[in-house]
């Protein structure tokens, strides 16, 4: 009984239901520091605030925004193939100039012209067409 009357009494300028109440509350403080202390093994660069808004950034940027940088591989490529196609389209169109102007100032080109194009013969000629076909062996 003298246990009981002892820990009822104050020790220290404490009772017994104040300890617990401070146990209870470091208890809780322990179990929401778990959190610190798993997050205190890290590395401190891990823990820069900074470095992983950064590291979010770059990681968006590169993969999941719409103009990220394999679209951008992909729209330089078609760029370059439409550039090379325009290149042929206008020396297509400089060829065809060039023939134009010939078939409007000179007459052998447009007799030329008309034989290749268009089979076309003299009355006093015989048409012979041969096509070329592969050779076998």
């Amino acid at each position: 009984m003298e246990a009981v009357a002892k820990s009822s009494s104050p020790v220290g300028g404490m009772t017994l239901n104040s300890l617990l109440m401070e146990k209870n509350a470091e208890n809780t403080y322990t179990s929401k520091s778990l959190l610190r202390r798993g997050l205190g093994r890290l590395p401190s660069w891990l823990k820069n605030k900074y470095l992983l808004a950064s590291a979010f950034f770059i990681i968006w940027m590169f993969f999941f925004d719409p103009k990220d940088v394999g679209s951008d591989l992909n729209r330089r490529a078609k760029l370059k193939d439409l550039q090379r196609t325009e290149r042929n389209l206008d020396q297509q169109i400089t060829d065809t100039r060039k023939e134009l102007y010939l078939l409007k100032t000179n007459a052998q080109t447009i007799e030329k012209y008309a034989r290749e194009k268009y089979m076309m013969k003299k009355d006093n000629e015989d048409l012979f067409i041969v096509d070329p076909s592969p050779e076998s062996n």
